[in-house]
């Protein structure tokens, strides 16, 4: 009876985080389809979005290792509180500005919802802690919150999609907001403090370090994408600069007892090119989904190219794609069993690398769109599940969770840097509008820019795979202990 009365508890909180990943899927494709009304209503070029999805994903991969190291230190659920009252707090500005500085900083700092998974499948593994099978119940919850947060990536496209073509921008925007406001009340309310927090020092010269050389890359790669940018040797100098600061970052987190990031993992002939390939596979995953939006709202009949899709349709691709990554997610096991965990890693991104390919010639019908991110999702929804299992199967068996982590963390860098060089791509020769005006789209040489570099960067991705040693994937006695992390 104590352990049943135990489990109900624990299914109960698992119930409330579950509605947090749903808000956390509907964020994550509430808003792609929009992005081009988004674009109008701040008066910037479809290139300009791209700067939107970079620096948020540049602040994310800054907060997940932070508030993760965080959670252990003071609490869980506190974190949790935080990062979803920065996020709500950050969503209700969206709504009310028409300035795109002030769009851009509120969107970065919508970034923090990244952090809620993690801390979740930390809140659940502390708190199973004297449950017999601990690393089954955590596997199994944390499945339910990623199919939680699927489900909600689906139904916030469908819906953001069929919302902007028939409300005003300023309420179709209100809508995710409110919904992380209720999130906030229902982990308040509803899910309890993880239990013992292991304190410590938090190691805060690693985080200003990390965050000085992101800062000044993106920085610079903003300065690219400004009028003579590309001719100015300081702008290069300043991305030069936050290479160099990666540095000094190094030495100190290999002198540190509790680092914020383990660099050390990044010299295992397993785990470095794991690492390499997340970085890689974030290029396409997370950098490509601003252009492919705004690509399919491009009005053929004014720039000769594009879809000229309303937002619904839009919303269709994306949910089509989105159903692609859970069906290759599933499949990732079965395949795994019949050859090998490597070689199927080497296939998912070989499939993420023709489909994007695809695009070169077949990009001028809704069918061609559609069948090209049915492959690439196939691709990219097995590496989704692969990349962090491969990680905690290659790590040492102590630290399973740091190796998957880190994936998360590298794959979110792989992607803000793309945003940002695709940004410079698209907006590089902009296409004419009808009559001369000078248009808002991005130009056709920056889409298939953006194409060939995701579908060269995942075959890339897949050469680096072959030099993995034969047996880094293969089951370990602690395979049961590393399924949490996973």
């Amino acid at each position: 009876m104590t352990r049943t009365r135990t489990l109900g508890t624990l299914a109960v909180v698992v119930g409330f985080l579950a509605f947090v990943e749903f808000t956390s899927g509907v964020l994550q494709g509430y808003y792609t389809p929009m992005l081009t009304d988004i674009a109008r209503n701040l008066g910037i070029h479809d290139a300009d979005v791209n700067w939107l999805e970079g620096t948020q994903l540049m602040l994310s991969a800054l907060v997940v290792p932070a508030f993760a190291k965080l959670g252990d230190m003071v609490g869980h659920k506190r974190m949790l509180l935080i990062s979803t009252a920065v996020t709500a707090a950050a969503a209700l500005v969206l709504p009310f500005t028409d300035s795109f500085g002030v769009f851009l900083a509120a969107w970065a700092l919508m970034g923090f919802y990244v952090v809620w998974l993690p801390l979740e499948i930390a809140l659940i593994w502390s708190r199973s802690r004297r449950m017999e099978g601990r690393s089954s119940i955590t596997a199994k919850a944390a499945g339910l919150l990623v199919a939680a947060l699927e489900g909600g990536a689906i139904i916030g496209a469908l819906v953001g999609g069929a919302l902007i073509d028939v409300l005003p921008l300023t309420i179709v925007l209100l809508v995710p907001a409110v919904l992380i406001v209720i999130c906030f009340f229902v982990i308040l309310f509803g899910v309890k403090e993880s239990p013992e927090p292991t304190g410590g020092i938090f190691d805060t010269v690693g985080l200003v370090l990390i965050s000085l050389a992101l800062v000044c890359f993106t920085g610079g790669l903003s300065l690219l994408r400004l009028e003579g940018g590309l001719t100015n040797p300081w702008s290069w100098a300043v991305v030069v600069l936050g290479v160099l600061l990666v540095i000094p970052f190094v030495f100190w987190e290999l002198r540190c007892d509790d680092p914020l990031i383990d660099v050390r993992m990044f010299r295992s002939p397993a785990l470095g090119p794991v690492f390499l390939t997340a970085g890689l596979f974030g290029v396409s995953v997370l950098g490509a989904q601003a252009p492919l939006s705004t690509f399919a709202r491009t009005d053929p009949s004014v720039y000769g190219y594009g879809l000229g899709t309303s937002g619904f349709a839009t919303s269709l691709i994306i949910g089509v794609y989105l159903i692609a990554m859970i069906a290759g997610a599933l499949l990732f096991p079965t395949v795994a069993r019949a050859a090998t965990p490597r070689l199927t890693l080497m296939g998912a991104s070989v499939l993420v690398g023709i489909g994007f390919l695809l695009f070169l010639p077949f990009h001028d019908t809704y069918a061609q769109v559609i069948t090209n991110m049915v492959v690439v999702g196939l691709g990219s929804g097995a590496l989704v599940a692969a990349l962090p299992a491969a990680a905690a199967s290659a790590a040492p068996a102590s630290q399973t969770g740091v190796a998957t982590g880190l994936t998360n963390s590298v794959k979110t860098v792989g992607g803000a840097i793309a945003s940002c060089v695709f940004g410079i791509a698209l907006l590089h020769g902009v296409t004419s509008a009808a009559g001369g005006a000078e248009g808002t789209a991005g130009s056709l040489a920056g889409y298939f820019t953006v194409w060939i570099v995701c579908g060269v960067t995942a075959l890339a991705a897949a050469v680096i795979l072959v030099f993995v040693p034969k047996n880094a994937f293969t089951d370990r006695s602690v395979e049961v202990e590393a399924a949490p992390a996973i």
